[in-house]
């Protein structure tokens, strides 16, 4: 029953042999289709009860196979409790795309901005640098290489593919480079050589164009979708920083390994916006970067959508925040904080 206290010196066999034929009814009335009204009160009854048990034993004695078949035994009462006719539902996504998302991405805001204004600022001191010394470009390319990235080959990329082949292209590069960023998060350095390696490209590519006068070249073609992408990147590789130290400083009340796991929920969910995120950074990359509309247009396109994307995070992110609202598992299915009775 909810209420039977388990002290640590109770046999844990003891305490499964009690309560295994709740759970084993639990798991009977979870997979039936119908239920009657008795059933229906059954169900939300064992469920409660075994939800408790799944924390009890969590917090007191985390055997790893009971704690497995317990889980799935709460969560298939949690499913047929809120079972839908459809199975899929419009509502669950309208909720991701207006408070999940942005709220994580929200929370995570301090640190993709910080990790924003450290590769602006690396890659900007390479392009000074490289274009004030122009004898540094030849530790990365020779003479005729430089050339002929000048006079073609950066120009030459954003149209050497159809556009809708070139937007798959760089829709699965960046989120690979996202993925990365997000999953090496844990151990940070990782992260930050991710970064240094594409500021350095971004570096040597833009101080050879600026120091050969075609700046208007370089800017004019990356900034079309290179604000929005580069910013869903600097998300992804904030939010991997932010699982990694999460597990350095947890905070009050959470142990190490309760800070990493919900931080780590947090990025997944990041990662998943982050998907439709860089298929719109692509389609600006395939379509708009090699245009043949002004410059001015092209870069305000791809400004606009841009400060859309902020306005999005910031907007839906905040209010999503101020409402309470809370995208992490149920508390039932978390690691319990304290010792539960």
């Amino acid at each position: 029953m909810v209420g039977v206290a388990y002290s640590r010196t109770v046999d844990l066999d003891a305490y499964v042999a009690e309560h295994a034929g709740e759970w084993r009814r639990l798991e009977q009335l979870a997979r039936r289709r119908r239920l009657n009204a008795a059933e229906a009160d059954e169900l939300i009854a064992l469920y409660q009860r075994s939800a408790t048990h799944l924390s009890v034993i969590r917090s007191r004695s985390p055997d790893p196979a009971l704690l497995a078949r317990l889980s799935r035994i709460v969560l298939a009462g949690r499913s047929a409790l809120t079972r839908s006719s459809g199975g899929f539902s419009w509502k669950s996504v309208g909720r991701f795309c207006t408070v999940t998302f942005p709220l994580e991405a929200y929370r995570a805001r301090r640190w993709w901005a910080a990790t924003g204004l450290a590769f602006v600022a690396l890659s900007g001191a390479i392009i000074a640098y490289i274009a004030t010394h122009p004898a540094a470009a030849a530790a990365f390319l020779d003479d005729g290489e430089v050339d002929q990235l000048v006079n073609s080959d950066f120009a030459g990329y954003y149209s050497t593919y159809l556009p809708q082949n070139f937007a798959f292209e760089v829709w699965t590069n960046n989120a690979w480079l996202a993925a990365r960023c997000l999953a090496s998060g844990v151990l940070l350095l990782p992260v930050v050589y991710l970064l240094a390696g594409n500021a350095l490209n971004v570096g040597v590519v833009g101080g050879i164009m600026v120091g050969a006068g075609r700046s208007d070249v370089f800017f004019g073609l990356i900034m079309p979708h290179g604000l929005l992408e580069l910013t869903a990147v600097f998300v992804a590789a904030g939010a991997g920083l932010r699982i990694g130290w999460s597990w350095i400083a947890p905070g009050p009340l959470r142990s190490r390994g309760q800070a990493l796991a919900e931080t780590a929920r947090a990025g997944m969910l990041v990662a998943l916006g982050l998907v439709a995120v860089l298929f719109v950074a692509g389609l600006l990359e395939a379509f708009v970067t090699p245009s043949g509309l002004p410059t001015f247009l092209r870069v305000g396109a791809g400004a606009a959508v841009w400060l859309a994307f902020l306005g999005y995070v910031f907007v839906f992110g905040r209010r999503a925040e101020r409402a309470g609202a809370d995208t992490d598992l149920a508390p039932e299915l978390r690691d319990a904080t304290v010792p539960t009775a």
